[in-house]
């Protein structure tokens, strides 16, 4: 239903589960369904809605930069580095991706708003940006972090503030504007994060091991060595994605145990440059737009109200003059007359300082990246290309910062010229790795193959799965096994290889992997229903039982899907009551019915489930119960063969033999190839003393299903019956071959040669039965008759 988005997570289960991923996005559940109401599964509408959404990404963020970088060319810059940059291809060309990339587009429209309300003081655009933080979060959660960027934007590009001031501003109460700026912004959030923790039922998601490895490591200098090289891991991704995956978890980057590991050099380089960049901007001397006036600071819109007096412990920069409460800037660059022109737009007075901007610029790095950085909570993932989309913002800003900065630095022509040159070849690495990458994405197949370097458990293993519905399953085996050589402990990884046995009738080899997943993960229902009915299969009833009763004891509590779990409890839960029922306990079998009933899923097919529970009361003589549950079969699929069959066998005993007779043809209207349609009918019409009908279905049975020895035994029968001896003999004879060593099989035999004056035989396959059934009354009974018989032929034949 259309108003399970608002309770379900991303991934269907219910919010409040305790297995629940806790990833609440409706708005991008909302847009699948559209997808859905528009174009079915059909995958290029949904492409082309995530093409379009990273299009007015790129737009608006381009927008964004214009009076933040100072000129067209710059911003262009921007934009084209956030539109081709690789690290978006998960996001834009994995369909899950559209999460990050709409909370994005409502990121830079709360932006957007947030900034227009800061200049015009509107509070109609106060509203907007309001909707569309909170519209960012219902996209994806990270989309939340819109309101600390919009405190930084308000601080650093509005106010142009640096270190000292804003611990002034905070510690003085000095600008109340800003101060109830920003208690507004973390009001906001407050409200925003509190509704979000109390849907999602006020517990944080758990994750299992394998999908951070460090989350569960137990010993501290590991996982915090591990946290702090993440997010250099990932910086490095956005510096040089050379190496990409579309699964980075388990063992893809290998824990940081020691102080020794090399990797940590690179953690304090990262942190070190992030730090200086910081402490540059921060304390910074030219901020150009805060001045005293009667002791006291005003700004008004970002731009600074003057009484024609400079506060010396502001200003200390030279270059700077005030004219009028706006600031100029004297070249810093000499030309061929002495002063170059300045790389910004005519009205480059307004633009806040370079050091502000990289401020904002790591702002915008590194706050959207924070929920992924397992500091305040712990996430599902170590490293998650996608989740760059928004952080990739800041990246690109900065680049082009610096760029820009160089630029102006530099005095010949012929350096700029070297510079864009540089800059375009950048442009053209990204966007030619982005195509490379795209290629990667075209099926599940060579993304899987692209996966093996980093991540070779998880890719081979996804790769399997492909092969085998491929239908190569050689190929399959060998990629399942590959990735149990490089993680031997994956339950789904044993469960898969398991059912590729199972199908393939190696079941000995299945059991042995079913039993290991079992152990790997005690909660893999599937994997005990498989092992159940593989021991149901070989004889071993009681152990399968006991598998089965098992099976149904687990519950569903912190399970990532309830749903497949309780799909597979179903299903033990009916698989243990067809084994009661064909054991004669249909109490029994009753009540595991009953309990398979409360707990089946949605999405559970409950067809055959009916349909037994119906064959239960049928076997107890309670018609009426019987009669309702078949319906309900025939309900829940209107084109379930068993339920007509066993629904048209309740009519004719009931007496109403016009309404069991439709049902029979209609099984054999669905199922037009299936002898054991036939076979049901025709014994309805031997019941009904129509012989000779009775006799064509017969044939017609056994010779659609020739292999299945109960249709054959069935239609030797019915020919029997009919007095058809010779056609009864022929498929008696076929079913004594499908199944040599049954007595029953061999006795029939006996008795229709014997029948049939072949009385040699008849006595050789009597005796063949008695051998499998020494104590088989009827056999030793025919076969006195028939040693009578010959007794007397041969008393003739000597008189």
């Amino acid at each position: 239903p259309w108003t399970n988005i608002l309770f379900n997570d991303f991934w269907g289960t219910l919010l409040t589960h305790s297995g629940s991923h806790k990833s609440f996005r409706p708005l991008c559940t909302l847009s699948f369904r559209l997808n859905y109401a528009l174009g079915g599964l059909e995958p290029w509408g949904y492409h082309l809605v995530n093409v379009a959404l990273h299009c007015c990404v790129t737009v608006l963020f381009t927008l964004f930069c214009c009076p933040l970088v100072g000129g067209g060319r710059w911003s262009l810059l921007a934009g084209l580095l956030f539109a081709s940059h690789p690290i978006h291809t998960e996001a834009v060309a994995g369909l899950v991706g559209r999460a990050d990339v709409g909370a994005a587009l409502c990121f830079l429209l709360s932006l957007l708003c947030y900034s227009r309300h800061c200049k015009a003081s509107a509070r109609a655009l106060l509203l907007f940006w309001m909707d569309g933080s909170a519209a960012a979060m219902l996209w994806k959660e990270q989309g939340v972090t819109v309101l600390a960027v919009s405190a930084v934007y308000d601080i650093c590009v509005v106010h142009r503030m640096r270190l000292r001031q804003v611990l002034l501003l905070f510690l003085k109460r000095r600008n109340i504007s800003l101060l109830l700026s920003l208690a507004w912004l973390a009001g906001w959030g407050i409200v925003l994060l509190a509704a979000r923790l109390y849907w999602m039922g006020n517990k944080p998601p758990n994750f299992s091991n394998s999908d951070n490895p460090a989350a569960d490591c137990p010993d501290l200098l590991t996982r915090a060595l591990t946290f702090l090289y993440l997010p250099a891991a990932n910086a490095w991704l956005l510096l040089c994605p050379n190496t990409l995956s579309f699964d980075w978890s388990m063992d893809a980057i290998p824990l940081l145990r020691t102080i020794t590991d090399w990797r940590n050099l690179f953690s304090v380089a990262f942190y070190s440059g992030l730090v200086l960049l910081a402490w540059s901007g921060l304390r910074n001397k030219d901020s150009s737009t805060f001045h005293k006036s009667n002791g006291k600071l005003h700004v008004t819109n970002g731009k600074s109200v003057m009484n024609g007096h400079n506060d010396s412990d502001y200003h200390h920069n030279n270059n700077h003059h005030h004219h009028n409460g706006f600031t100029t800037l004297n070249c810093t660059e000499n030309s061929q007359n002495g002063c170059a022109k300045p790389y910004s737009s005519p009205t480059h007075t307004s633009q806040p300082s370079s050091e502000n901007m990289v401020v904002f610029s790591l702002s915008l790095l590194a706050l959207p990246f924070l929920p992924a950085t397992n500091l305040f909570f712990y996430v599902g993932f170590v490293v998650a290309e996608r989740v760059l989309y928004i952080p990739s913002m800041g990246f690109c800003l900065l680049v082009t910062l610096a760029l820009r900065s160089l630029c102006v630095s530099l005095r010949r022509k012929s350096s700029r010229v070297l510079l864009f040159s540089c800059a375009a070849s950048i442009l053209l690495l990204y966007s030619l790795k982005t195509v490379r990458r795209n290629q990667d994405w075209q099926n599940e197949e060579t993304l899987y193959k692209s996966g093996i370097t980093v991540n070779p458990a998880k890719a081979w293993g996804n790769l399997g799965n492909v092969l085998k519905n491929q239908g190569k399953m050689s190929e399959a085996e060998e990629a399942y096994r590959n990735a149990l050589y490089y993680r031997g402990n994956m339950a789904d990884m044993l469960y898969n290889l398991g059912l590729l046995l199972q199908e393939g009738e190696r079941f000995s080899e299945a059991l042995q992997y079913y039993k290991l997943a079992i152990g790997s993960r005690p909660t893999l229902a599937s994997a005990y229903l498989n092992t159940g009915i593989i021991l149901v299969s070989q004889g071993n009833v009681d152990e399968a039982k006991r598998t089965f009763q098992t099976c149904a004891g687990i519950p569903d509590e912190n399970l990532k899907d309830p749903h497949a779990h309780k799909s597979s409890v179903t299903s033990c839960l009916y698989n243990l009551g067809k084994l009661l029922h064909e054991q004669g306990q249909q109490e029994e079998a009753l009540y595991m019915y009953k309990e398979a009933v409360k707990i089946m899923p949605r999405q559970f097919a409950p067809q055959s489930l009916y349909n037994m529970m119906g064959e239960a009361y049928m076997r107890l003589n309670k018609l009426e119960e019987a009669g309702h549950w078949y319906r309900e079969s025939l309900k829940a699929k209107p084109d379930h063969v068993p339920a007509h069959l066993t629904y048209g066998k309740l009519l004719s005993i009931m007496g109403q033999t016009a309404e069991a007779e439709h049902y029979f043809l209609k099984a054999t209207e669905l199922e037009p190839t299936k002898g054991n349609c036939y076979m049901h009918y025709g014994q309805f019409l031997l019941e009904q003393s129509r012989l000779t009908e009775a006799a064509v279905m017969a044939e017609k049975a056994a010779e659609l299903d020739s292999s299945e020895f109960e249709v054959v035994f069935s239609a030797a029968h019915m020919l029997r019956q009919a007095s058809l001896n010779e056609a009864a003999e022929m498929y008696y004879r076929k079913a004594a071959d499908l199944r040599p060593d049954y007595a029953a099989a061999l006795m029939n035999l006996g008795a229709i040669l014997h029948l049939n004056g072949k009385l040699k035989e008849a006595e050789a396959n009597y005796l063949r039965a008695l051998q499998l059934k020494p104590d088989d009354l009827i056999t030793q009974s025919n076969l006195r008759k028939l040693w009578n018989v010959m007794h007397k032929q041969d008393l003739r034949s000597t008189g």
